[in-house]
């Protein structure tokens, strides 16, 4: 059975279409799944601040990999990879159809390409993240750009987790870890990828205005509550909650913090398009085009 892979910035409408495409297939007597592949949407109590859809909002079609982790977790794109496959061999085996929606690009890249991951050392892990805490991303950033230039053009200076990952691995196999990211590599499986894009101009317009919109929906309101919790790295450092912390501790006014949130969003999605656009067999489709939907689920069907 061939995967169905919906990728594309954020804002761009992925999970609409992942709905979409679901009920269209299920209209034709393929029922379908939707199989999450955005890594913050992985938490548990992270709603608001990921545009995670609510159980109403997923219109009865059942949905994998949400709120897996508690806050507390620092997620694995290991563990994620085997536990996203497992629920697609799953979805697979019921007789429907398994449809992989997100856009955490290497989360993505992990599932429908035949990618394996070096080992880890707890005693290296412990010792970087320590001095990522102590450090900030922005030294160890400029230590990945001299030992593994690729690797860190890929990954973004913001990103402290994926540094600590990177250099990890460089350390304990005297690889780089560009090396063993996935560009083209033979797929898993059989895949359809549909990607969503939308023109810069209106794109940054819709962000800045889904940053705005993030604190009108609460996000203050889920922080408060994810403050009585421990958090891991991960989790607190994510867009939108990193700000929103900063605003209750009085760092950022609310006005700085959705201005941080929106340029912050606005950044990860240039990264998202660069990262998704290496995948040479996708089917972009514009976000706003009506005939979406309908060339979608022609695609998914094997129509198209």
């Amino acid at each position: 059975m061939t995967l169905v892979v919906i990728v594309g910035a954020t804002g761009t409408g992925k999970s609409d279409l992942s709905l979409s495409v679901a009920e269209g297939l299920s209209d034709h007597g393929m029922p379908a799944e939707i199989v999450n592949a955005d890594a913050m949407q992985l938490y548990r109590g992270m709603d608001v601040g990921t545009a995670k859809l609510t159980i109403g909002e997923r219109r009865g079609i059942p949905h994998h990999m949400l709120d897996v982790l508690d806050p507390s977790d620092e997620a694995s794109v290991a563990d994620y990879q085997r536990d996203a496959r497992w629920a697609i061999e799953d979805i697979e085996a019921r007789g429907s159809v398994p449809i992989l929606v997100g856009g955490s690009g290497l989360y993505v890249s992990s599932v429908i390409q035949d990618f394996r991951f070096p080992g880890t050392d707890p005693a290296v892990r412990a010792r970087l993240e320590a001095e990522l805490i102590e450090t900030g991303p922005g030294t160890m950033y400029r230590r990945l750009l001299e030992v593994d230039p690729d690797a860190a053009r890929a990954i973004g200076a913001s990103n402290g987790r994926r540094i600590v990952r990177a250099l990890e691995v460089v350390e304990i196999t005297g690889e780089p870890f560009g090396s063993g990211l996935p560009e083209d590599g033979p797929p898993w499986r059989p895949t359809v990828i549909i990607g969503l894009q939308t023109p810069r101009e209106v794109l940054v317009d819709r962000l800045t205005a889904r940053a705005a919109g993030m604190w009108d929906a609460g996000l203050l309101d889920e922080v408060r509550g994810l403050r009585e919790r421990e958090l891991g790295v991960t989790a607190s450092r994510a867009i939108g909650y990193a700000q929103a912390f900063a605003q209750l501790n009085g760092e950022l006014t609310e006005a700085e913090a959705i201005e941080q949130t929106a340029a912050l969003t606005r950044r990860y999605a240039r990264r998202q398009v660069g990262w998704f656009r290496r995948y040479g067999t996708a089917r972009w489709l514009d976000s706003d085009d009506p005939a979406r939907h309908a060339t979608a689920l022609a695609l998914a069907m094997g129509e198209d």
